[in-house]
């Protein structure tokens, strides 16, 4: 599993030349030029994770591909056929295995309504909680960890590291945060991470994981 983080939110898993996107949103690049994709996770309804017209150009250059995403995706985006998932649903899709985990947004605050958000595990060793601190109910090796957000507060990220306990952490949602926060953020999981036995590894946009 090759595994490749753009800006903010939007990863790229890549298993025996075929590839999965997870939220290719509005704090990226301009458009992800990306083919022999096979699905699109959609965490969620927030444009930073997804837009039309990222949605449209990877339809555009890949037309067999499959969105999936909760079924407040499928409301925000009518004009494209989401198939609709929801905690613990299970999926095959080309070389993928996605198990399905967690099920509501992060509280940003009372005033506004909290929406449907998915994590998604892949192929039991890699989970993306999209923006919320859902635990899947497995173990699991590789943890996306939201890192900067409206919602997030690091001791909540910290305390979220700990309770998954992955061998290894990276951290996403970066572009809220300055460098220099981005910097003192990543010191805060990498040692929660350490605390547990794992590690933790900052990946720039555009740069690989082998996994």
């Amino acid at each position: 599993m090759r595994l490749t983080k753009l800006e903010h939110a939007c990863l790229i898993i890549e298993i025996e030349g075929r590839r999965l996107v997870v939220d290719p949103g509005s704090f990226g690049s301009p458009m992800i030029d990306v083919a022999d994709v096979d699905a699109v996770v959609v965490t969620h309804e927030h444009p930073d994770h997804w837009t039309p017209d990222q949605l449209g150009h990877l339809l555009a250059t890949n037309p067999g591909m499959t969105i999936y995403g909760p079924a407040g995706v499928a409301s925000a985006a009518a004009d494209f056929d989401v198939h609709v998932v929801a905690d613990g649903e299970t999926i095959e899709v080309g070389p993928f295995d996605l198990a399905f985990h967690g099920s509501r947004h992060a509280v940003i605050h009372e005033s506004i309504p909290v929406i449907d958000n998915v994590g998604v595990l892949v192929d039991g060793r890699l989970f993306y909680p999209g923006d919320a601190f859902t635990v899947p109910p497995v173990a699991v090796e590789i943890l996306a960890a939201p890192v900067g957000a409206p919602w997030l507060k690091i001791t909540e990220a910290m305390d979220y590291v700990t309770a998954v306990g992955a061998t290894t952490v990276f951290p996403t949602h970066e572009r809220t945060l300055s460098d220099a926060g981005l910097a003192m953020h990543f010191d805060r999981l990498r040692s929660s991470a350490e605390s547990v036995g794992g590690r933790a590894v900052l990946l720039a946009a555009h740069e690989s994981l082998e996994i």
